[in-house]
């Protein structure tokens, strides 16, 4: 009996050593066993499903942001509801910061839902959070994520960051508001934030919680993963469809069960082009996916593309339409489409063929077992015929089919096919034009200040960035331009390609400088994110003293804008104090009328400039944006013109090609690619 009394006297002795011992994974339904009741701990959950284990745990002070570039929405999956990082960043604000002031390390935990969002291209990413106001900021490093957190499911992981000191005077970053803060401060950070994550679109979290080191326990412990739930792969299919007018099918059936019932119609559109369509009896419309064609439940969630042709009836002017509740997870958890991006009827009494892309589908589907589907289709005030129906799932990774969309030319905007949008803005401070383009909001990390300036002949007024750092000194800044009156169309059109030109003066004192479009908005697989140029492509100052022209092409821009609002292409990034007297922006129409039409085509290409020298002496210069070009003369034009490639070698440096010449009598100059 002495010894089964001290035996358990042991056990019990050792509980306490035995849980602190403990690693996860850990149940997302409570907080990891190696959280400590007893250290300061400030927490936000999306569901309120988490109690505070101690006094010193505070609830209600934090918030996670929503709105601009740090975007959220609500979403509901792996059994629980959390919220998506629709922007680009994950911003979340704590009303008691100064609890902070003294941490060197914060631990920060949270609850985060394992799919492609959580890794980099599939392989382990780093996360950063960024700390500190305008013009003071850092972004430590928090840990990484491995791929085993991949997994389909909600699990807790945790980072851990320093909290550094201000070089301007000494505070830290997280827990005051120093004397040069800037922009929207109010919680000691930016964007009316105290820490924002970085770069993490479509990041799904559930609970945030910040304290002090070892509040929750070791990285190490934490940031164990249950595997993932054995699923086959993707199939290498990428595309199915029905054509009710012709009859046809390819692994896509028409449900007509519950509140999806449907009828076929005979006979519907214009005279010249009567078709078999179906129409829904209620207010839904849905197609089944057969033999698990485009894939299993378990396959991870995709973003998927809904093509149709739809009767624009005159008889159903006003009623609306479109993709409305999907699956996001292999339970059947349901997630909904934005009901302002559905297709309202114009009357034109024509067939017209239009897409949306729907991001992160799992095909369990709504309402189709034992079939798998993508979104159903929600109808309100009129029962609009469809005829063809199509779905695309856009593959990514490795996947062989990864990057392709097979149904490229369908649209989600048909008007860009007309010329019902305009393609040209323009704004000319030297001439005091402002036509669908203007100077934008200054302030933040974009102030901007107008006045003249160029060549001591050539004075124009123009526009450049002003921001100064914490000493006075010239920061690196950003420009950016408001498009006014939707002169360019409405945001509801696809990505565009945009040309664009600025007219920026050489500075001589300014060699060296350099600028470019740097982001702006683009729609990536149904959501709209940031999307960034590389630095390949700036314009470096050369120190001409002359205005000159810089030619830039965007392939994929939304018009939502980077900071600037109601409309904006991309921000501009400036290392200098470059004046920009006229900018002008292009789009290049993918279809119709003005198919590949670019009305900046006088900007692009390679310009030469002839600057005179000493005794009758010219220098030639012409930048090296494209290589191959060769300085050619005449002593006539027109029919008698005799070109003569100059022999001289050009002298190359780091942005243009230059030669020296006196020419003996008159003659003319002119470069081209041989």
């Amino acid at each position: 009996m002495k010894h089964c009394l001290l035996l358990t006297a042991l056990l019990c002795a050792g509980a306490t050593p035995s849980l602190q011992a403990q690693s996860g994974p850990f149940d997302p339904a409570a907080w990891p066993g190696t959280a400590d009741a007893s250290k300061v701990v400030h927490f936000v959950t999306t569901d309120s499903q988490l109690e505070p284990l101690g006094d010193s745990w505070i609830q209600g002070g934090m918030k996670m942001l929503s709105g601009g570039d740090q975007d959220t929405a609500g979403i509901s999956i792996g059994g629980y509801s959390g919220i998506k990082v629709t922007g680009s960043y994950f911003n979340v604000s704590d009303r008691d910061f100064a609890e902070w002031a003294d941490d060197e390390t914060i631990d920060i935990l949270m609850q985060i839902y394992g799919d492609d969002a959580t890794l980099n291209a599939g392989a382990p990413r780093n996360f950063n959070f960024l700390q500190g106001t305008l013009p003071e900021l850092t972004a430590p490093n928090g840990g990484s994520i491995p791929v085993a957190a991949k997994n389909q499911k909600w699990s807790w992981t945790l980072f851990r960051v320093t909290n550094g000191t201000r070089p301007s005077d000494g505070s830290r970053f997280v827990g005051s508001i120093p004397a040069n803060a800037v922009g929207a401060t109010q919680f000691a950070g930016v964007n009316g934030g105290t820490m924002r994550l970085e770069g993490v679109p479509n990041l799904i979290v559930r609970v945030v919680a910040w304290g002090e080191k070892g509040a929750f326990g070791e990285p190490a412990d934490i940031n164990q993963y249950a595997p993932a739930d054995t699923c086959d792969p993707e199939p290498e299919t990428n595309l199915a469809s029905i054509d009710i007018a012709n009859d046809s099918s390819n692994h896509l059936v028409a449900m007509n069960n519950g509140d999806q019932e449907v009828e076929t119609v005979e006979g519907v559109g214009p005279a010249d082009d009567l078709r078999k369509a179906l129409r829904p009896k209620g207010s839904y419309m849905n197609f089944a996916i057969t033999e698990n064609y485009l894939g299993l439940p378990c396959n991870d969630p995709r973003a998927v593309k809904v093509c149709l042709d739809f009767y624009d009836d005159p008889a159903l002017t006003g009623a609306t339409f479109g993709p409305e509740a999907f699956t996001t997870d292999a339970l059947g958890a349901v997630g909904f489409y934005p009901a302002n991006q559905r297709q309202t009827l114009t009357g034109t009494g024509k067939w017209i063929r239009r897409s949306w892309v729907v991001p992160s589908v799992s095909l369990f589907g709504i309402n189709v077992a034992p079939n798998t589907a993508g979104p159903r289709l929600a109808f309100e005030n009129g029962a609009v015929a469809i005829s063809r129906f199509e779905l695309a799932v856009l593959r990514v990774g490795a996947h062989p089919l990864a990057g392709q969309d097979p149904l490229q030319e369908c649209l989600s905007d048909p008007l860009v096919c007309t010329d019902t949008y305009g393609s040209f803005v323009e704004m000319d401070l030297a001439n005091g034009v402002l036509n669908g383009l203007a100077p934008g909001n200054s302030g933040g990390d974009q102030a901007m200040i107008q006045e003249e300036a160029g060549p001591a002949n050539d004075r124009r007024m123009s526009i450049r960035a002003a921001r100064e750092d914490g000493g006075g000194a010239f920061a690196h800044q950003y420009v950016n331009f408001a498009i006014t009156g939707q002169a360019l169309g409405p945001n509801s059109q696809p990505n565009a390609r945009l040309a664009i030109c600025v007219t920026y003066y050489d500075a001589p004192e300014l060699i060296g400088a350099s600028f470019r479009p740097e982001v702006y908005r683009s729609e990536r697989n149904g959501s709209v994110t940031f999307a960034f140029t590389t630095d390949a492509i700036r314009k470096v100052l050369e120190g001409t003293d002359r205005w000159r022209e810089a030619y830039f092409e965007l392939p994929d821009v939304k018009f939502e804008g980077v900071n600037q609002g109601p409309q904006a292409a991309a921000r501009f990034f400036s290392s200098g104090k470059i004046p920009f007297s006229r900018v002008r922006y292009a789009v290049i129409r993918p279809c119709g009328p003005n198919a590949g039409v670019n009305l900046l085509e006088d900007c692009k290409g390679v310009k030469l400039h002839i600057e005179p020298l000493t005794a009758g002496a010219l220098r030639f210069v012409w930048t090296r944006s494209e290589p191959g070009f060769a300085l050619e003369e005449s002593a006539t034009l027109g029919d008698t013109a005799s070109w003569t490639p100059i022999v001289e070698t050009p002298v190359e440096d780091d942005s243009s090609f230059s030669i020296q010449l006196t020419p003996s009598g008159p003659r003319f100059y002119r470069l081209i690619k041989p």
